[in-house]
């Protein structure tokens, strides 16, 4: 078959006359198809080798004068009308052969290097009439391929069904060998890609491949700044759109945040917590992965493409962190301030490790250390909390005190976060900063006193001395102060023994029961704890019932063997009146910890009864038979025990279990 073209003859010169040559003819949009000559793969390849050795030829002339150029063959205008012809049948969804399809994408390459080309001969005039030609298809081209790409950037964005990948045929002109190389050398990456993260963006990678294809050829001919405005708007609206549809867009300004009411604010620090996390764990991952996709063969410009995308979504995001730090401090924004720490710190492990990272990552390192300082400032303020909290009114019965119960919990919680707290106090704290712990044993016996003076203090028994333990550790030595402080609007001591039991028994299981505190505080501080406790208890004991037993003291009863009835009846009846009053009054206190409620309960019935069992079975004999007897005794020794199982339960009726 004879070639459908001017083509260079066995000398390397350019025939000037076409031979056997179709007429040219004319595209525009509104052409009919069957207007436009359909040249075979042979004949378009043909000409494209001839295009690529008159390429050739005139670059390598030196002298670019009108004179060293040689004459123009006209299959550089079929060149030029075979690809307008492709664009037009394109956009008119009419479907070319395959050997087309291929043709395309280098054809446009091969155009753009004829352009330059024959750019620099334009003072001949020669020239003036091809280069136009080859400019015009050339733009057509590149608004053709803007076209593309914004379609398959917008038009991809849904989740991709693998299965329907085959039916995928729009601009399939992209599946040429130089498209197979560069999928070849993303294969690997992406096979590990898609196994660690979840599918976004949710492009194909027949899509990707195409974008990479149309960016390359876009940015080789001079189209950079069309290329990137393209994509950059396409990425930045996906990735709003996409935020909007997961409802975690962040639209507040600074004074709407700094003057929102707490329950409106916490919500929408958690909206944003979770938009940082989605940004953090899928957003910028998936954005960093398809700019390296797509501009794999131009890294400087990757990089400022990702930098603008990823920049535009941070600054809104420390908008909001910046404004929430400046709203007024308070205990309770405490966990939501350490949320947004963390988030913040997971954001920058996302965007780091790129050159472009370095002024963004110093950004969101600022909006870090800011949350931190407000941290810092809203735990520290639990001092004044404590010291604040200067109650003139006893909790009834002895019960756990709400302070105490409100600090311990918060504790807890929050060393919950010990991690984070440990890493924002040693970054804002003075490490040689000295605490001296209040005295805490103001309750105790001047022995016991003595005693504890020689045990080391809650600062010397920690498991740690970092900035934050000690902080743990100043809380809950002002926690001690404070509740002494109101254990002595007990005038009962022995009510003041319970009330110091009670919460210190709190206290020291809340630190057992999480591993976050107790790792704060240490195995020595539970067992110090566990002692001062213990020692409450035995004040406790001695204080109440020290009296009972001092009513069945065996002196004086017996006179040379005869027995004092007088004072025997006495003992009985003030052995009555002062259990029943201890019984009516302690059946109202409260011990709450059932634990340390049967340790009291059979602390106090293994001293009383085996004393009031012995002074009964005794004594008995040497009173009247029958109703007098009765008189005197009034309790069995199993009525002790039962009404001994009937202290602490906060009960008002105090003897609704007495029997009679």
């Amino acid at each position: 078959m004879e070639k459908a073209h001017n083509s260079f003859n066995k000398n390397g010169h350019i025939p000037t006359s076409p031979r056997n040559i179709p007429p040219p003819a004319v595209f525009n949009d509104d052409a009919s198809d069957n207007h436009l000559h359909h040249y075979t793969a042979d004949e378009a390849n043909q000409i494209s080798e001839d295009v690529d050795r008159f390429i050739s030829v005139i670059s390598a002339i030196d002298d670019k004068s009108s004179s060293s150029l040689p004459e123009v063959p006209d299959f550089i205008k079929t060149f030029s009308e075979i690809i307008e012809s492709r664009i037009t049948r394109s956009r008119k969804n009419v479907a070319g052969g395959d050997d087309d399809e291929l043709l395309f994408i280098e054809s446009v390459r091969r155009i753009s290097r004829l352009t330059n080309a024959l750019s620099e001969f334009s003072s001949d005039a020669r020239v003036t009439p091809p280069l136009n030609q080859t400019s015009v298809a050339l733009q057509r081209a590149m608004v053709f391929l803007e076209e593309e790409f914004r379609s398959l950037l917008e038009d991809s964005t849904s989740e991709w069904d693998p299965q329907n990948a085959q039916n995928i045929q729009k601009f399939s002109s992209f599946n040429s060998k130089s498209q197979q190389e560069y999928s070849d050398r993303c294969a690997a990456q992406r096979e590990i890609d898609t196994a660690h993260s979840v599918e976004y963006p949710a492009y194909s990678p027949e899509d990707v491949d195409k974008m990479h294809e149309i960016a390359t050829t876009m940015i080789s001919a001079g189209y950079e700044t069309e290329c990137c405005q393209v994509y950059y708007i396409s990425r930045r609206n996906a990735i709003r759109n996409q935020m909007t549809k997961l409802e975690l867009e962040v639209l507040l300004n600074m004074d709407d945040v700094v003057k929102m009411p707490w329950e409106t604010l916490e919500a929408e620090i958690a909206r944003w917590i979770n938009a940082v996390k989605t940004c953090s764990e899928t957003i910028f991952p998936g954005e960093k992965r398809l700019g390296e996709w797509v501009f794999n063969d131009h890294p400087e410009i990757r990089r400022s493409l990702i930098s603008n995308i990823l920049r535009a979504v941070v600054i809104q995001l420390l908008d909001f962190a910046e404004a929430t730090s400046m709203a007024k401090r308070s205990a309770d924004k405490l966990f939501r301030y350490l949320d947004m720490y963390d988030a913040l710190q997971k954001l920058i492990k996302s965007i780091s490790g790129e050159s472009y990272s370095d002024e963004l990552t110093a950004e969101v390192t600022a909006a870090v250390d800011r949350i931190g300082e407000s941290a810092v400032c809203i735990f520290c303020d639990l001092e004044n909390s404590i010291k604040s909290d200067a109650a003139k009114v006893p909790v009834p019965g002895g019960a756990v005190h709400p302070l105490t119960r409100y600090m311990m919990n918060y504790l807890r919680y929050t060393c919950e976060y010990k991690d984070t707290l440990e890493n924002i106090f040693a970054k804002h704290t003075e490490p040689d900063k000295k605490y001296t712990p209040p005295p805490t044993t103001a309750s105790l016996s001047s022995h016991d006193l003595e005693r504890e003076s020689e045990s080391p203090h809650n600062f010397e028994t920690v498991a740690s001395t970092t900035p934050f333990s000690m902080q743990v550790v100043m809380v809950m030595d002002l926690l001690d102060a404070n509740l002494e402080q109101k254990s002595r609007l007990y005038k009962d001591p022995s009510l003041r023994c319970v009330f110091l039991m009670n919460n210190g028994r709190y206290i020291l299981q809340k630190v057992k029961g999480s591993p976050e505190i107790r790792q704060v505080m240490g195995d020595i501080w539970c067992r110090r704890r566990s002692t001062v406790v213990r020692q409450y208890h035995k004040n406790y004991q001695r204080e109440t019932w020290n009296r009972v037993l001092q009513c069945l003291s065996h002196d004086g009863l017996l006179v040379n063997g005869k027995a004092n009835k007088p004072l025997l009846k006495e003992r009985f009846k003030i052995f009555t009146n002062t259990f029943d009053e201890i019984h009516r009054t302690q059946s109202a206190w409260m011990v709450s910890d059932e634990q340390l409620q049967s340790e009291l309960r059979i602390s106090v019935s293994a001293v009383v009864i085996p004393a009031y069992r012995s002074f009964v079975g005794r004594f008995r004999q040497y009173l009247d038979s029958g109703k007098q007897a009765d008189k005197y005794i009034k309790y069995q020794p199993e009525d002790i025990e039962t009404l001994i199982e009937g202290l602490f339960e906060g009960n008002i009726t105090s003897m609704a279990r007495r029997k009679t």
